[in-house]
């Protein structure tokens, strides 16, 4: 299922009407990520994955940002099960609660910033020049 996307999530539209549809707090995090802004990555919001619909992801170094509000408190073992495919599938997952994005965007980007540098691909050494080495 690596990278599959289920056909009713996008022939039913449904990432177009949750970014039409996107918190408060998904929109103020969207304006800090999108256009490369962080670590010159490029995120996608509401991307189909499997299953599911990623909040945001960053598909060149797999990580995924998932925003949970109140609703998601009752829902343990289904952010358990999606996050569990998506880290099987290779995304390191990181959630955070809406009131952090309101009180603490700052911490937030750090967060993200950090998983993005650490799952950067460094470049290559460079061979030694001739007659180096």
């Amino acid at each position: 299922m690596d990278g599959q996307t289920n056909r009713k999530i996008i022939d039913a539209g449904l990432q177009r009407g949750l970014r039409n549809n996107a918190t408060d707090a998904e929109r103020a995090l969207w304006q800090r990520l999108r256009g490369r802004q962080l670590d010159g990555t490029k995120f996608r919001r509401q991307h189909p994955f499997g299953d599911y619909t990623l909040d945001f992801a960053c598909l060149e170094r797999k990580v995924a940002v998932e925003l949970d509000g109140g609703q998601h408190a009752e829902a343990a073992e289904y952010d358990s099960t999606r996050t569990a495919m998506l880290e099987k599938a290779g995304f390191v997952v990181l959630r955070f609660w809406n009131n952090e994005i309101y009180e603490n965007m700052d911490g937030v980007l750090d967060v993200i910033w950090r998983a993005l540098r650490e799952r950067a691909n460094p470049s290559p050494p460079n061979p030694p020049l001739e007659g180096e080495g």
